[in-house]
């Protein structure tokens, strides 16, 4: 005589109450390893962001308190003359104006000449190039200092001393655009461009219409950096540059400096209006820096 075993039927309930448990018991344990992390980026973001704080609310602070004992981090009696004197005793107008221009013409040349030069690196086999690449990641070794003189040798006999090209043509080509694009476009499959060969598009049309699209994301990166880079560029702007009418915004900050003494609530408000256009920019272009789908073009 055998015997059969039924089957027992399945509590659903049971069933959903100890999903339900594992699930909130993943979620307990993620929430519990993510608090140190948590926890020491707000230390991090805390260590940066209480300087700035402190740097823009004592721009708003007459001078006579800025010194005064006991410190205090909301001004008292706020006022706005120290931007008012700095945009009065300079031509902050036009140094603002005269920095665009270098910064917007040098940022389009940078993305453009690195995206070309990262594309060649990443997806051309040539030992020149390997070469090439090298003498490129080279300079990033040297000290800005140390190539100060001869590029103003090179800039000063090409005839471009005291205007805005000898400042923006020696800082058009940066080992750091070219590394970026480089690693991207390492990262783009081979097929992309295998098929779009085979489909009979030239080398330019897939440069242009497939690598360019693809890589929007390095190149506002790059933008901003660039951007950046320029608008607080001193050294160089300072050496290249004697026509007052052609100074950039940092050296006009320099000017707010005195010889004897420094009226540090012009100073403060100075600085703070030559911060203003790279927040800006920098809100406006964030949501456009994320990651790129190169494999939409790809067919499984």
């Amino acid at each position: 005589m055998t015997t059969t075993d039924t089957p027992r039927p399945v509590d659903a309930k049971s069933v959903r109450t100890a999903s339900k448990r594992q699930r909130r018991n993943g979620r307990d344990g993620g929430l519990r390893s993510a608090v140190p992390a948590t926890t020491l980026l707000w230390i991090l973001a805390a260590l940066y962001g209480l300087p700035v704080a402190w740097f823009v609310l004592s721009s708003f602070k007459p001078a006579g308190d800025l010194f005064s004992l006991p410190l205090t981090v909301l001004p008292h009696n706020p006022t706005v003359s120290g931007y008012k004197a700095a945009w009065d005793s300079a031509n902050f107008s036009q140094y603002f104006i005269n920095t665009a221009l270098v910064c917007v013409i040098t940022t389009i040349l940078t993305v453009g000449v690195s995206c070309c030069t990262g594309y060649a690196l990443a997806k051309y086999n040539n030992r020149w190039l390997k070469f090439f690449f090298l003498c490129i990641l080279a300079t990033t070794m040297l000290p800005s200092e140390v190539m100060l003189a001869p590029e103003f040798l090179v800039v000063r006999d090409l005839g471009l001393y005291n205007s805005f090209a000898g400042i923006i043509l020696p800082a058009v080509l940066t080992a750091t655009g070219c590394f970026m694009f480089r690693q991207f476009f390492l990262t783009v499959p081979d097929e992309l461009v295998e098929a779009a060969r085979i489909d009979g598009a030239r080398e330019l049309s897939i440069f242009l219409r497939i690598m360019v699209p693809i890589s929007r994301p390095i190149m506002l990166t790059l933008a901003i950096l660039s951007f950046q880079w320029r608008w607080n560029d001193y050294i160089w702007p300072l050496l290249m540059l004697n026509d007052p009418n052609k100074f950039t915004v940092q050296i006009g900050i320099q000017s707010l400096v005195g010889a004897q003494n420094i009226n540090w609530s012009v100073l403060l408000g100075g600085s703070v209006i030559s911060m203003i256009p790279l927040i800006v920019i920098f809100l406006v272009f964030q949501r456009y820096v994320m990651s790129a789908d190169i494999n939409a073009g790809l067919k499984d």
